[in-house]
């Protein structure tokens, strides 16, 4: 018999709320099977588990929940891998140059910041031999 998990336990083993989950449902990242009254009862198989796991991987990389689904569902099918890792590969590049033009943008800000500190010290000392 399947592993299975209740919305309960991998909320807890990933730190999620199950409002979380219940989006992720929502986005099409998780397909739970229902059962019990009026199908209310989600059960989730180790695939869900599993792409669960890697739409977290993903969000920590920075990447949204849709390039993320994109990405799972390639692997979630039987087709060639070499399409889907060339895909993986351009999602990945563009948002490494995304990171890379932001870090670049926060350098700049850090070196201004750096700046007006040392102009600020200067003034402060000067404003403060003037009254010695």
């Amino acid at each position: 018999m399947a592993i299975t998990h209740s919305i309960s336990e991998l909320a807890r083993e990933f730190d999620l709320t199950t409002r979380a989950m219940r989006f992720y449902e929502d986005m099409g990242l998780l397909q739970p099977e229902r059962c019990g009254p009026a199908g209310r009862t989600r059960v989730y198989s180790g695939r869900d588990r599993t792409r669960l796991k890697l739409t977290l991987r993903a969000k920590r990389l920075g990447l949204s929940l849709t390039e993320a689904k994109e990405i799972i569902d390639m692997y979630d099918s039987p087709r060639d891998t070499g399409p889907q890792l060339e895909k993986f590969l351009a999602v990945l590049a563009d948002h490494r140059k995304r990171l890379e033009a932001q870090m670049k943008d926060l350098q700049a800000t850090l070196d201004e910041l750096k700046v007006h500190q040392r102009e600020s010290r200067a003034l402060l000392a000067k404003s403060r031999a003037k009254k010695d």
